[in-house]
């Protein structure tokens, strides 16, 4: 059986204060949640959900902050905020680290209801987190989510485009300026 490598940073408590940069992906890369269209993401009911209760995090976990998101066809990109840090206990168990807990709650809140009229919805196993650790690379990312549409043609999660070492190419130079 193949063994998952760990997503999250050893050692690392991720309920502490700070910003965290996730990525969310449907299983597959199944384009749930709308298409891209003259360089703007196009919601369609299943988008709207996940669009909704990204708005809600705030409102369900109050020591966080949302930043810049966007729902994209088959994930999402966004910036979460953990403030005045309420959760400051070092749990064992990583899943239990708010970020997880957040991520863990939405997935499943967006999944009850998008199979409401999308049975076959499903996401895949995990999420993916970057620790932002200073301004430069906050403003980098925020940029990068705002112009993601506009590289959907490169985006990793895209199994249309670009061909795939180019892709590859793009995203090396993404991740060494971050």
């Amino acid at each position: 059986m193949h063994e998952r490598k760990p997503n999250r940073l050893k050692e690392y408590d991720y309920s502490q204060e700070g910003y965290y940069f996730v990525t969310i992906c449907t299983k597959n890369k199944t384009e749930y949640f709308g298409k891209i269209q003259d360089g703007q993401m196009i919601l369609n009911p299943c988008g709207d959900v996940a669009h909704q209760f990204w708005l809600e995090i705030p409102k369900l976990y109050e020591n966080t902050v949302l930043d810049e998101f966007m729902i994209m066809p088959n994930h999402l990109h966004g910036i979460i905020g953990i403030v005045g840090n309420a959760y400051y206990a070092f749990p064992t168990d990583r899943t239990k680290m708010l970020l997880s807990k957040i991520i863990q709650q939405y997935k499943a809140t967006v999944t009850k209801e998008v199979r409401k009229f999308q049975n076959s919805f499903q996401w895949q196993k995990s999420f993916y987190d970057h620790v932002i650790r200073n301004n430069e690379s906050l403003e980098k990312i925020r940029k990068y989510i705002i112009h993601n549409p506009l590289k959907w043609g490169y985006d990793r999660e895209n199994d249309n485009g670009v061909p795939l070492d180019e892709k590859k190419k793009f995203w090396k130079n993404f991740l060494n300026r971050l």
